[in-house]
């Protein structure tokens, strides 16, 4: 992993709840981030869901690393039908930005993640390493939908040549002020 402290980095989810904190770490840390999102304050103004529209948005552009930290929720889910939007963000958003990452030079991809890709199968007492299967087949549909949609984002951040891939597992970011809900549980 390269240490250059003027990386340039694209973050894709800058905006979130999750993405603000890692923009505001990443910039005290000295790296140069440019956020990706559909809204106002983005320096790359593009919908991961627009291929075309994305691609021509950074076009000409070079960028070290790629951060993929996007969601569609604007709150935790609640229904199954909540999650939709942001499983397709984890399977076509994915290969649009990654697409995005190869057209701009980059040669890192890092995407966020989540622990509840290793599944809700019963695992016993022992605890889950990386070394457990990330994505398991599930049984139930709609759960399946949701943890094919981070097998395949974690796939195409792993496999895609020409980039180094690192997904961070993460749990319970979701939504306005995710991240603060978990503060007094740490404590």
């Amino acid at each position: 992993m390269t240490t250059n402290q003027h990386q340039n980095i694209l973050l894709a989810g800058a905006s979130g709840v999750l993405g603000r904190h890692i923009a505001r770490a990443l910039t005290d840390a000295g790296r140069k981030v440019t956020g990706l999102g559909r809204g106002e304050g983005n320096g790359v103004r593009a919908d991961l869901m627009d291929r075309d529209a994305l691609l021509r948005a950074v076009d000409g552009q070079h960028f070290d690393t790629v951060v993929h930290a996007a969601t569609a929720l604007r709150k935790p889910p609640v229904r199954h039908r909540d999650m939709y939007a942001t499983d397709a963000l984890r399977t076509e958003g994915t290969a649009h930005l990654i697409e995005a990452a190869r057209a701009t030079g980059a040669r890192r991809f890092v995407t966020e993640s989540m622990v509840f890709g290793y599944g809700y199968g019963d695992f016993g007492d022992r605890p889950i390493t990386e070394d457990d299967e990330f994505g398991p087949r599930g049984t139930d549909p709609e759960l399946e939908r949701h943890l094919a949609g981070m097998r395949v984002k974690e796939q195409l951040t792993f496999e895609t040549p020409g980039l180094e891939g690192v997904a961070l597992r993460f749990g319970l970011f979701y939504g306005p002020g995710g991240t603060d809900a978990l503060l007094p549980l740490l404590r």
